[in-house]
């Protein structure tokens, strides 16, 4: 602080100007310099792209070697790994097969039940789709209850028992093919379709008389018909389709009764 000297330095007389200049610190501040020799912007990568290493010899990036993009695909668009490998989701079936629910399969056995002259391949009649059946039980229900009828306990314990003698019918029947208990379930739900037109029918038109017995006949022949062949195409059982349609027949009666009374 001594070699700042006096307040008059700063300030100078009272009766003088004022003195704005700095004082004298003694020795020479000595700023450090840097050397600018150097290049102010990054190494130029563009070098080792001009001569690309062979693929698989430590390049980090072969412009020649890959066409793919970060995200795994190639410039066509198709994932890598080859052309029948694609995304995981791609394989992948839709969600109403993997919930055991198949449109095309339950358009086609309707058709057959709706027409039983009508061929239908032995494939679809086997596959064990509990939609459909499960969709007309309901309806028919729902048909009968707007008729003043709660029958929903009759058509399930008339349906598993008729299921079950039919199984057990059939597994003593049939040589050629195996008889699966879904399969059973599945064509005698679909061959309900004929008594659900019957119970929309009844809320309309009481079919208890003449008329209603000519109808509920017609009903009970069209779906043991349509039983009988969609048994005899899933199951190969040739020139034994007579023999199976008297029971469907004694089982869809009872489905009439319980509709017209």
């Amino acid at each position: 602080m001594s070699q700042f000297g006096g307040p008059n330095d700063f300030y100078g007389a009272p009766d003088a100007s004022y003195n704005f200049d700095m004082p004298e610190f003694g020795q020479e501040l000595n700023f450090q310099t840097f050397d600018n020799t150097q290049a102010t912007v990054p190494p130029n990568y563009d070098a080792a792209y001009a001569n690309p290493p062979a693929q698989g010899l430590g390049g980090f990036y072969d412009p020649t070697a890959y066409t793919e993009n970060s995200y795994g695909q190639d410039q066509s668009g198709k994932a890598a790994g080859g052309a029948g490998t694609g995304n995981e989701f791609d394989d992948e079936p839709p969600l109403l097969e993997e919930l055991g629910i198949n449109p095309n399969h339950i358009f086609q056995k309707t058709l057959a039940v709706l027409n039983p002259l009508r061929g239908t391949e032995q494939q679809i009649l086997q596959d064990t789709d509990m939609a459909g059946p499960l969709v007309f039980c309901l309806t028919l229900g729902g048909f009968l209850l707007l008729s003043g009828k709660v029958t929903f306990s009759y058509i399930y314990g008339i349906g598993v028992m008729g299921c079950i003698f039919f199984y057990c019918l059939l597994s003593l029947m049939v040589t050629r093919s195996q008889v699966t208990f879904g399969a059973v379930a599945s064509v005698l739900g679909y061959c309900l379709l004929p008594m659900v037109v019957l119970s929309g029918i009844n809320i309309l038109i009481t079919i208890q008389g003449t008329l209603g017995l000519i109808v509920s006949g017609i009903s009970i022949f069209w779906c043991a018909i349509s039983a009988s062949k969609l048994f005899a195409t899933a199951f190969s059982m040739d020139h034994q389709q007579m023999l199976i349609a008297y029971p469907c027949a004694v089982l869809y009666g009872g489905f009439a009764l319980i509709t017209i009374y």
